[in-house]
């Protein structure tokens, strides 16, 4: 079985590294992490136009350390699913978090999609978009969405 596993820096995230070891069968799983970086969406808007004198500077700077920063996430998933005992790549990519994960669900062929859920509503969901709702709706294989249990209050 190939599982695609799309995380970001979240408990989701996390939540979704833990379900695939309890439910998987490693020696049976081939599993792809696969991180998007959204520099567009995270950088203000004056920089969308380029405006400023240092904007080409300080935008290579910035998706630099992002990316640094994706694949050291990404390396620390691999780690934990290599430890159980999973056959294990990685990538990262830059571009809308829907769009890298379903380009990549297109090329790589997996059986599974998984990833975790941030449960946002109202306005945050509006605002944001929800990328698991987008991939469970045009993926071409099936997708397991994982929700983080709430938090006692």
């Amino acid at each position: 079985m190939k599982v695609l596993l799309a995380i970001d820096d979240s408990t989701c995230s996390s939540s979704a590294v833990e379900s695939l070891i309890k439910q998987s069968r490693p020696a049976e799983t081939e599993v792809l992490v696969l991180h998007a970086i959204e520099s567009g969406k995270l950088m203000p808007i004056s920089y969308s136009y380029g405006m400023g004198p240092i904007f080409p500077q300080d935008y290579t700077a910035i998706v630099q350390q992002w990316r640094s920063e994706g694949e050291a996430l990404a390396a620390r998933a691999v780690q934990r699913l290599e430890a159980a005992g999973f056959k294990v790549s990685s990538q990262v990519e830059e571009g809308d978090a829907r769009d890298v994960i379903l380009n990549c669900a297109q090329s790589w062929h997996p059986d599974l999609i998984l990833m975790g859920s941030h449960g946002r509503k109202g306005l945050d969901r509006f605002m944001l978009g929800s990328v698991s709702e987008a991939i469970t709706r045009h993926a071409p294989c099936s997708v397991e969405v994982v929700r983080t249990p709430a938090v006692a209050a």
